[in-house]
């Protein structure tokens, strides 16, 4: 079951580690299992952009059976800036996930991505092979994230990238004289009762969690978050040609920042993958949490890594 935000403030489901990037970034790491206790195999999540841990309820509860690491993205909750502002691409975050791998002693295992994580998952696989066991993709596509976006309202990919990148570049130029409001906007159950009904994201299976989620999420100043996408956005479609581990897709139906259709044959051009499409928004995880997390475990056995290929911490 998924656990609640109150249970999450009063015991310690995650820990954080301060760890160095190849370039100088101080970033934040994460994991579900500050006691090392979890009985499960080590899957490392390339979290959407800009978000935290308490996006993925089923993976906060300590039956998960699933050791996640992860960290949080450069400016963000915890994560330094980095000194040069251009550092925030996709083949950024693929040092930061390389780094956090070596911190906590993982050498391979199977990653995981959402959103844009999908982007740093596919770009890690094509570069070091070697570190990766499986991919499990919710909710996003292998490169150029901004064609697909606003699928549901069919518009053609070039179309639906300019009007997603100028929101982007407005949002980073006139960011400053709203980030004073929406940082401090608060968030309860009411909030996402309203949010969860907007068409953007669909009612979740945790209001309470999914408030402290997004709480966290709008501390970032506008700006900055949308000098990450822009920075993102330069990442151009994985070549998958070279992709010789498992993958699964996991696709949400009415996704407005992930295309179903673009999941679906990214899943055909690889040898050994699979699509499953479920009925939600791009917030799957926190409407379905069950369904996400047993199909998570369901690709887990068929890539066949056990507890005991997990590192010591």
């Amino acid at each position: 079951m998924p656990i609640s935000a109150r249970d999450a403030a009063e015991t310690e489901l995650v820990s954080f580690h301060d760890i160095l990037s190849d370039d100088g970034t101080h970033v934040r790491a994460w994991t579900n299992d500050p006691e090392g206790l979890i009985d499960g195999p080590t899957v490392v999540l390339c979290n959407g952009l800009g978000t935290n841990a308490y996006m993925w309820p089923a993976l906060l509860d300590p039956d998960c059976g699933v050791r996640v690491v992860s960290w949080n993205h450069r400016g963000v909750s915890g994560s330094e800036r980095p000194a040069d502002r251009s550092h925030v691409e996709i083949e950024h975050f693929v040092e930061d996930g390389l780094s956090v791998m070596d911190h906590f002693g993982i050498d391979r295992a199977v990653l995981m991505g959402w959103s844009m994580g999908v982007n740093t998952m596919f770009e890690l696989a094509v570069r070091h092979p070697e570190r990766v066991a499986g991919l499990f993709a919710v909710a996003g596509v292998p490169g150029d994230t901004f064609r697909t976006m606003l699928a549901p309202l069919r518009l053609p990919h070039q179309v639906a990238r300019l009007l997603t990148i100028s929101a982007c570049r407005v949002a980073k130029l006139t960011g400053w004289a709203v980030s004073p409001i929406t940082t401090r906007i608060p968030i309860g159950t009411k909030a996402i009762a309203v949010i969860s009904h907007s068409g953007f994201m669909l009612p979740v299976a945790d209001p309470e969690l999914a408030a402290v989620a997004i709480e966290e999420f709008i501390s970032t100043p506008v700006q900055w978050y949308a000098h990450l996408a822009l920075g993102t956005s330069k990442h151009a479609r994985v070549r998958l040609s070279g992709i010789e581990v498992p993958a699964r897709f996991v696709a949400a139906s009415y996704d407005l920042l992930a295309g179903a259709r673009d999941m679906a044959s990214a899943a055909e051009r690889l040898a050994d993958a699979d699509y499953i499409e479920l009925r939600g928004s791009h917030f799957i995880q926190l409407e379905q949490p069950e369904a996400v997390h047993e199909l998570l475990l369901e690709f887990l056995a068929k890539v066949g890594v056990t507890a005991s290929e997990n590192p010591a911490v």
